[in-house]
């Protein structure tokens, strides 16, 4: 007989089997022991975590002659019909390959035909996500009112292309992600049936490159055990046979990348593609590297070790690399890395891409965003500050800094202060005036919708701006917290060349005096009043 793959020879047969589904098969064995079966169920989750063997056992069950606390007996000749796919009453459909009207129409044909031999005609839909517009319309009537002895398993990867009107007839179920542990051990279990030898650091290695899936991690034990056949499955044999990377690799690599060493990072890149790892897996490695380093940095030792997948080896090189890196720096990796494999899609020669990227990584000054540049000041603090400790030349760089920091308050000084005049520019085009600060869309919003007023009673160099009336909320407390007050002083002196005190308040606190009516009136009505004070002064 030929040989037959882990995942298809230790598939589940019954309900207790299934590891790592415990909220769906309690469901549905209460279900099959208490006969409150539903018409529809939907299936829906990533690959591997059991949705073609649930159904599969579901529909032993419904039709099993001497069901065993709701599994299948498996040996009535039921169980062994469907078992042995023999069975003219439990039919299985890839919607990838037959997704059109006419085959679904198929179904619904068949459908008014009872089972011959079983109490239920089970119907397993899988990929369904893949039927067409008009299969999913077809599918509606019959999925929403079947014949009470027909029962239809929707299985399916991405529930979000389902229609709701589909998803609203059926009983869901979303099937989890597998945890590290549940995968290892089940592996465990396998290889000591299968009499192989294995280390427990290489399985858990293997569960967490499954990502959840537990076929994943079945066919990739298989890969294992066949390239060091009859041998005991270490750890370092099973990073050459996947072709994976080591944490100390990707450890080794941010060191060389924060140091600016460009060649040595490039020929542990190099290295690792020369023994036969795939460029994008490799990425997306080292991203899932980084996530870990991140969540190091950020977290103290407790959350991180729940959080992180991880043996103590693999923590303590983390802890080392976050030593000498910050969170912004990390995240700036991730992002560039992350639009990487967004272009790999499409890209002939992916290596040049990729060292392209891990260049960039290297030397900041070629990246422009905004995060590169807080790199770049990062590490120029850090020289200075260095140069500093030594008595070198930092006294000189921090003397001109200063000076610039003197030359630019001179300026400001210089700056002749604003008349009633300037106020009545600012007054009049206020909207346009804030459109100009460069500022966030929320800032903007709120500048535009407060209001500029004035002292009408001294007609001082003060621009006052009033929050609250049409703002409203805790946002006008934000303006009044935050450091907008000297973005807008500069805004009016770089406009308008002239230095005009800006405050900040809120329309139930409006100083004494200030207003929001028509200052040209204002002016007009000070300066007759000045006129009015001189002719009393003459009469006396």
């Amino acid at each position: 007989m030929s040989y037959v793959a882990l995942y298809r020879k230790f598939r589940p047969s019954t309900f207790s089997e299934v590891r790592g589904q415990d909220h769906v098969v309690r469901t549905l064995r209460n279900q099959v022991k208490t006969d409150r079966l539903q018409h529809a169920y939907l299936f829906s989750g990533t690959r591997g975590t059991g949705k073609t063997s649930v159904a599969k056992i579901l529909a032993r069950a419904v039709n099993c002659e001497h069901p065993d606390d709701g599994n299948p007996c498996g040996v009535c000749p039921s169980c062994k019909r469907i078992a042995d796919a023999a069975s003219m009453n439990v039919i299985e459909i890839d919607a990838a390959s037959n997704n059109g009207v006419d085959h679904i129409r198929e179904i619904i044909d068949e459908v008014q035909y009872r089972p011959t031999d079983a109490r239920y005609k089970v119907y397993i839909i899988d990929e369904v996500h893949m039927l067409s517009a008009g299969a999913f319309n077809a599918l509606l009537k019959t999925l929403e009112e079947p014949p009470d002895y027909v029962i239809f398993i929707l299985a399916t990867t991405e529930a979000g292309k389902i229609p709701v009107t589909i998803l609203s007839r059926c009983q869901r179920y979303d099937f989890r992600r597998i945890d590290t542990a549940t995968i290892a051990g089940r592996m465990r279990e396998l290889l000591d049936i299968e009499g192989v030898e294995a280390e427990e650091k290489a399985l858990r290695f293997i569960a967490r490159t499954a990502d959840g899936s537990m076929r994943d991690a079945l066919s990739l034990l298989d890969r294992c055990i066949a390239f060091y056949m009859n041998e005991t499955l270490t750890y370092e044999r099973a990073l050459t046979a996947l072709g994976e990377a080591d944490t100390s690799v990707f450890a080794r690599l941010t060191g060389e990348i924060k140091a600016g060493r460009a060649a040595s990072a490039l020929r542990i890149f190099g290295k690792k593609v020369a023994e036969g790892a795939e460029v994008g897996q490799f990425i997306s490695d080292y991203i899932g590297f980084l996530r870990n380093l991140l969540i190091v940095i950020t977290s103290d030792e407790e959350d991180a070790r729940e959080i992180i997948d991880a043996t103590e080896e693999q923590m303590a090189e983390l802890r080392s690399s976050a030593q000498d890196i910050d969170a912004d720096t990390v995240m700036r990796f991730i992002r560039i890395l992350s639009d990487l494999l967004n272009r790999m899609r499409y890209a002939s020669d992916r290596r040049i891409l990729a060292e392209t990227a891990l260049l960039t990584l290297v030397k900041p000054e070629s990246d422009g965003e905004n995060d590169a540049l807080k790199q770049r000041i990062r590490e120029l603090e850090r020289k200075l500050e260095a140069l500093e400790a030594a008595g070198g030349a930092a006294p000189v760089i921090m003397q001109v800094s200063a000076a610039k920091e003197e030359e630019d308050s001179e300026e400001k000084e210089a700056l002749p202060p604003g008349a009633p005049e300037d106020l009545r520019t600012l007054l009049g085009d206020w909207k346009h005036f804030v459109s100009e600060l460069p500022s966030s869309i929320l800032k903007q919003q709120l500048m535009e919708n407060a209001h500029p007023q004035f002292n009408a009673d001294t007609l001082e160099n003060k621009l006052y701006v009033e929050f609250g009336t049409g703002t409203g909320g805790p946002a006008a407390d934000v303006v009044l917290l935050g450091d907008w007050r000297a973005e807008l002083e500069k805004q009016i002196e770089r406009t308008m060349r002239k230095h005009i005190d800006v405050e900040f308040h809120l329309a139930k606190a409006r100083p004494a005096g200030v207003h929001t009516v028509d200052i040209d009136r204002l002016i007009r009505d000070r300066i007759g009043m000045e006129v009015e004070e001189s002719e009393d002064d003459e009469d006396i």
